[in-house]
């Protein structure tokens, strides 16, 4: 998808999306769990869209953390706004392949089905790794797992899905991560990686 095809997509589906999808939070509170978010980490929900990971996260942060939601979008984050998610993190506009941070920003980045969406997935994750610390921790989550996503969407899986093991393997270690558990499994699909100290 290019940048105004996703925005099409989303921005049209923003105000029922929460109601699509009512049982992820629990995948979600998992997924975050996993990544180890400590009191006061700097964290970047890339992709937020309305912001459903932003309560867990800013659990996790604590008040003292710094907590932002970016998105593509208007429309899902004007629907992050709405349900108050405005008030738990900074909400702002931009596209992942050129974020408006500086350099190693952030102790932790999460992004919930975005890798697929990019039109360039290399220049997205390489662009998370600018604005990530040293030793920051990446996780790349889709509260659905790839084959069950394929079934709902009645197509078959193929091996050039970037979200295949090989592929965001190669993908990661590429682009300055060091990848530490990939679970692709029925119920979701959790990557997790470690920002490579001068890479």
């Amino acid at each position: 998808m290019t940048g105004g095809d996703t925005q099409t997509f989303f921005g049209s589906r923003a105000a029922a999306w929460e109601e699509k999808f009512p049982d992820d939070g629990p995948r979600f509170e998992r997924a975050v769990a996993e990544l180890g978010v400590r009191t006061g980490d700097a964290v970047l929900d890339a992709a937020c869209g309305t912001g459903r990971a932003l309560p867990v996260l800013r659990a996790a942060t604590g008040r003292a953390g710094l907590l932002v939601g970016l998105d593509l979008t208007a429309e899902m984050l004007a629907e992050a706004q709405r349900r108050g998610r405005g008030e738990l993190a900074h909400l702002v506009r931009g596209d992942v392949t050129g974020l408006p941070f500086g350099a190693r920003s952030f102790d932790v980045l999460f992004a919930s089905g975005l890798v697929s969406h990019l039109p360039d997935p290399e220049a997205g994750v390489r662009e998370l790794a600018r604005v990530a610390a040293d030793g920051a921790r990446l996780g790349l989550f889709h509260p659905v797992g790839r084959a069950a996503l394929a079934r709902r969407h009645g197509r078959e899986l193929t091996p050039d899905d970037v979200r295949s093991e090989p592929r965001i393997r190669e993908l990661l270690t590429g682009t300055g991560w060091r990848v530490t558990e990939v679970d692709d499994a029925e119920d979701r699909w959790l990557v997790v990686a470690v920002r490579r100290e001068g890479a």
